[in-house]
């Protein structure tokens, strides 16, 4: 190799040292092998050291800028600027890979340990956490209200134990660290996400904390009264509906809904129906007509709502 090492650094005879060292960072990274993919990328690279290796050692920068050549070889005669000692080819110049690696830890972010078979040295892969996965848990809702802990088979084949915190709501989303996507070069695992899915129940409905129950009752309960035993998510309760009470009335029980924690305790509802029968008799029918001529009419106040004699 014949190439003038000032030519190939692209810096003049009266660079500066830092002008050197700035334009040889610079090439190396571009033509480093293991970060690019041009062509001749190798053989550029090899070029760059081969030029740093003599204009960053005084004594044969010295020798080149007076003699145009570096050891007892003169130029032209068997090998460019080079030292009769090792390198690549004859008469190519001997380098030292310790030489530079401070320049690689600079431009690498390595510690040193990153070599290849053929002396150069590559960038140690970064670690990279692996990637959060996502999946659906259907649970009762016995389950959602009192908590409990439900089965998850992993994609590795394992089965771990996810708690149900008590009181989750549908849609509700649960992470278990360290137990999605596995991660690359030493990075940690991704997380896997949980997402809570609540089935129905044929007695209570939820809002919120609160639990509800729709309690249907006839006429006849409704206007003289009635108390209906109600069962619990634990134990039961007895719900006085007082003489008088119109459809749609919430009964209210302090404390017997969802417990979340001691300090977040939900209430009870009973929330009033009232059920006309299907079909009467003509003993039901003429007792209810004495009834509805006793009884005032509910829309009296309201304008707009006028009774309509059948």
């Amino acid at each position: 190799m014949d190439r003038d090492p000032y030519n190939v650094l692209g810096v003049s005879r009266s660079a500066s040292d830092d002008e050197l060292r700035k334009a040889y960072r610079s090439l190396a990274r571009k033509y480093h092998p293991d970060v690019t993919t041009e062509a001749d990328a190798e053989e550029r690279f090899n070029e760059v050291q081969q030029a740093w290796e003599i204009l960053s050692n005084p004594e044969k920068k010295a020798m080149f800028d007076q003699y145009g050549r570096v050891g007892p070889s003169p130029m032209g005669a068997g090998g460019g600027w080079g030292s009769s000692g090792g390198g690549r080819g004859a008469g190519g110049v001997q380098v030292d890979p310790g030489q530079f690696s401070e320049i690689f830890e600079e431009m690498f972010g390595g510690g040193g340990g990153f070599s290849t078979g053929s002396g150069r040295q590559a960038a140690r892969p970064a670690p990279r956490r692996g990637m959060d996965q996502r999946r659906d848990l259907h649970i009762t809702f016995v389950t959602a209200a009192k908590g409990g802990v439900e089965p998850i088979k992993l994609d590795q084949g394992n089965t771990v134990q996810l708690r149900i915190p008590p009181g989750i709501e549908d849609g509700g989303t649960l992470r278990l660290r360290g137990k999605g996507g596995p991660g690359r070069d030493g990075g940690e695992a991704g997380d896997l996400l949980v997402t809570v899915r609540i089935g129905g129940h044929p007695l209570y409905r939820r809002d919120g904390i609160d639990l509800l129950v729709d309690m249907p009752i006839t006429i006849a309960e409704a206007s003289l009264g009635v108390s209906i035993e109600v069962s619990l998510l634990q134990g039961s309760v007895q719900v006085r509906i007082p003489p008088g009470t119109s459809s749609g009335t919430r009964l209210r029980v302090p404390d017997q809904g969802l417990r979340v924690s001691d300090e977040q305790v939900g209430d009870f509802y009973a929330v009033v129906h009232i059920v006309a029968p299907a079909k009467i008799d003509d003993e039901a029918r003429a007792a209810i007509e004495m009834l509805a001529q006793s009884l005032d009419d509910p829309r009296s106040d309201i304008d707009g709502l006028d009774t309509v004699s059948q």
